[in-house]
């Protein structure tokens, strides 16, 4: 298919409620196509990467997906830019618009990433913020779709945090027609105001507070870690999360072919065990690598032609 087709062109990606369920269909049968990319079709073109927390996966990823179109980019942290020194986020914005054909920002506040999407002139996409994680859950969704051949009408559960993770899975979930469970413990649900959102208030998650519940018969077992990045070491929290560990009594609980996901880093021993994650039902290797595909896919999409 034509990148043009997804009908994205010029437009920010800050999370997957930005897209309708064909558009994110579209981009994973896009990213396959792109597995190897033949040509350089974003030949000339800069891309800027201003990252606000540091990342592995993300950075390399995005590097890489631009290398492979023929892109360049260019990675700036906090520190080495004015920002640093106070430059407000739409001055900075609006200097970068002048330079790059689009910015990918990871930050924290998801607001500030909204600043940045107001003030540009170019896309801006969402590489992580405190709300939502989409290129992450593209590459989530991608890989489910190679394991399971389909989407909409599976069982997904996730176990953990309510944290961006989950808050994009939800969006997803309601898109795609993927029915969601979710085990959080008391007090650490998601954020109503996007239990509120029209497409995830259509189809909302279940949210338990079992985890064995969530996961009996899931297809799908999902979890991440319970201290979200910046977020100090809490022993509060971590008694909160006490039987939250996926491990391999739990996924028996799970379909007997269902897969595990996780979009790393995992603290081992934690959210789950080495059992688990280096296991049969794992997929969280291939699901690290297709967040290569799923943003060459995205870029592509945004800045093609």
């Amino acid at each position: 298919m034509l990148a043009t087709d997804i009908g994205i062109q010029g437009s920010d990606l800050l999370t997957l409620h930005d897209l309708s369920a064909q558009a994110i269909l579209d981009l994973l049968h896009l990213s396959a196509q792109l597995a190897q990319v033949q040509d350089a079709p974003l030949r000339g073109q800069t891309i800027g990467l201003l990252f606000r927390k540091p990342s592995t996966r993300t950075r390399v990823s995005f590097e890489v997906a631009a290398l492979e179109l023929g892109a360049h980019s260019i990675y700036m942290t906090e520190d080495q830019t004015q920002l640093s020194r106070g430059e407000t986020i739409a001055d900075t914005a609006r200097v970068l618009s002048r330079y790059l054909q689009a910015l990918v920002v990871r930050t924290g506040a998801h607001a500030e990433l909204e600043q940045f999407a107001k003030a540009a002139r170019v896309p801006v996409v969402n590489a992580l913020t405190d709300r939502f994680h989409p290129c992450q859950v593209l590459a989530d969704l991608k890989t489910i779709r190679e394991a399971k051949g389909t989407l909409a009408g599976l069982e997904v559960a996730w176990v953990g945090d309510g944290n961006n993770m989950l808050q994009e899975w939800m969006v997803a979930a309601a898109r795609l027609g993927i029915n969601l469970r979710a085990a959080c413990p008391a007090g650490y649900d998601p954020d109503p105001q996007v239990l509120a959102l029209e497409a995830v208030a259509e189809h909302p998650p279940k949210i338990l507070r079992s985890p064995l519940d969530a996961v009996q018969g899931a297809d799908v077992v999902i979890t991440d870690t319970w201290l979200s990045m910046g977020q100090r070491d809490s022993e509060v929290k971590r008694q909160a999360f006490e039987g939250f560990t996926v491990d391999e009594q739990m996924m028996a609980k799970a379909d007997q072919d269902a897969i595990f996901l996780h979009c790393l880093p995992a603290h081992r021993g934690e959210e789950v065990t080495d059992a688990v994650i280096d296991g049969p039902q794992s997929l969280v290797f291939e699901e690290a690598e297709n967040r290569l595909h799923v943003q060459k896919a995205l870029l592509l999409a945004i800045l093609g032609e």
